[in-house]
């Protein structure tokens, strides 16, 4: 009867194990979209930043240097400057965000965090 129980003992332990695993794996992946979110936040504010000083190219150069890539670039004229609102991507992950030149700098970038 001993070594029935050990048997059951190994199946026991090789799905403790196969669960362990899966559970490493699911948090891994959970652990690089954050961090790909962080990083196209950042890239965003930084190439929406530039675009509303330099444009579209700007945005686009500050976004590639950044990591990211310039999905959608946005200029809004307004009556004391422009807004400009541009969308990156990162490893499938996006981010917005929107700078201005107005004289009203309170709101000068917002994020969509």
């Amino acid at each position: 009867m001993g070594t029935r129980n050990r048997g059951q003992a190994f199946v026991m332990i090789v799905v403790v194990i196969a669960v362990v695993g899966c559970v490493a794996v699911a948090l891994a992946s959970i652990g690089v979209r954050m961090a790909h979110r962080a990083q196209a936040q950042s890239a965003a504010d930084a190439a929406a930043l530039a675009g509303a000083d330099g444009g579209r190219t700007a945005a686009a150069r500050i976004a590639n240097s950044n990591g990211a890539s310039l999905i959608a670039y946005d200029i809004e004229a307004e009556s004391d400057g422009v807004t400009v609102i541009v969308v990156v991507e990162v490893g499938g992950e996006r981010a917005t965000s929107r700078a201005s030149t107005g004289s009203d700098m309170r709101d000068a970038t917002q994020s969509d965090h």
